[in-house]
């Protein structure tokens, strides 16, 4: 018999509510009971009643390879997380076999990362197999469009306006003369030419990253050392990758390989945004020609007054700073809104970035172009 649509939410329902749905007379059997009972063992044991995942890492395996039959990638990766926060099993995942059975995604490389003084030889191949994985993933994904995209800003931020003859863009050097079109001689008169500056002539932009590698930037950190790569690997483009807790570490050398760079990382700790930028500054060669992003969630344990005057002497001397209070696909975290208001009042907004848009972020910086703020602070 067709289930019908009032059947159907019955069975939602049951589903939703767990043993106290039963009063709704839809009695789960086959694939639907195997599911209730995969949620039951995570979201339902609160209170007087214990959580059904227990504390072995066959039986959390086992759960694990459940939820992967029942639900879609993103609910099994969210499950997984949430198994990890509420019942404390991020020390089986030490286990070569939970290692096997979970889903790779950016929270379990942040949760394997801040875990790996602690990972056993038998286990750290495992692990930096799936953070290996999830790198690729994000490479695959993010890789193309950042290359093309800042390919193109670079391009444009190339143009001169006294360039040989050869070097001349047309296209260009017509649009900027419209106004000085001649109707009755129908031509246009090329008072000022746009051109590319020579090849060997261009100017390198130079792009420091510095990471707040503390907990809760974790997802930030991933995909900051993604970019990291990306962005090494573009000619045009000289790159530097420091990240900071309450000390400084300089990863530059390492971002031909971004997981060498993550293994590198040591989550956790204190932060000091006024050291971290400091070692930026002294860094800056060239300010004119420099862009500093800065992903951090601005919880300063530094100087905050020392901190600001950095700020503002870089950006007086010509440098682009760029702020960002995370690099991840969860939104805004919780962040310090005095800092983020008075970054604000330097003329460095601070914002949340999703990975997807911090080519476009980094376009406007090259161009010196306002940035595509999401939403200011």
């Amino acid at each position: 018999m067709a289930m019908t649509q009032n059947d159907e939410r019955l069975r939602r329902w049951r589903l939703v509510l767990g043993g106290e749905g039963e009063s709704t007379g839809c009695r789960l059997t086959g694939r639907d009971a195997g599911m209730d009972g995969a949620l039951a063992a995570l979201y339902r044991g609160e209170g007087e009643r214990s959580a059904g995942l227990g504390g072995s890492a066959p039986q959390v395996a086992r759960w694990l390879g459940d939820i992967r039959e029942y639900f879609p990638t993103t609910v099994v990766q969210l499950m997984q997380q949430d198994a990890i926060s509420r019942l404390g099993l991020d020390r089986l995942l030490l286990e070569p076999e939970m290692l096997a059975a979970v889903e790779p995604d950016v929270h379990l490389v942040g949760t394997l990362l801040s875990l790996k003084n602690a990972i056993p030889e038998t286990t750290r191949e495992s692990a930096r197999a799936v953070v290996a994985k999830v790198v690729a993933d994000l490479e695959r994904r993010l890789a193309d469009r950042t290359r093309a995209t800042l390919g193109g800003a670079l391009d444009r931020s190339a143009k001169v306006n006294r360039p040989r003859h050869r070097d001349i863009d047309w296209d260009s050097t017509i649009r900027a003369n419209l106004k000085n079109y001649l109707p009755e001689q129908r031509t246009v008169v090329p008072e000022r030419l746009v051109g590319y500056a020579r090849a060997q002539r261009a100017v390198k932009k130079e792009v420091i990253l510095c990471i707040d590698q503390s907990g809760s930037m974790a997802a930030s950190v991933v995909h900051s050392a993604v970019f990291g790569a990306v962005l090494a690997s573009m000619k045009s483009l000289s790159t530097r990758l420091v990240v900071f807790d309450t000390s400084v570490v300089d990863l530059t050398e390492h971002l031909t390989d971004p997981v060498d760079v993550l293994f590198a990382t040591q989550l956790g700790g204190g932060t000091d945004i006024n050291r971290a930028l400091a070692y930026c500054q002294s860094k800056i060669t060239r300010p004119a020609e420099t862009i500093v992003v800065l992903i951090s969630d601005l919880y300063e344990g530094g100087i905050r007054a020392e901190m600001l005057k950095r700020v503002a002497a870089m950006k007086a001397a010509g440098v682009q700073f760029v702020a960002l209070l995370a690099l991840s696909d969860e939104g805004a975290p919780s962040y310090d809104h005095a800092h983020a208001a008075a970054l604000a009042e330097l003329g460095a907004p601070a914002f949340a970035c999703t990975p997807d848009a911090f080519p476009d972020i980094m376009a406007a910086a090259i161009q010196k172009q306002p940035l595509p703020v999401p939403r200011s602070l």
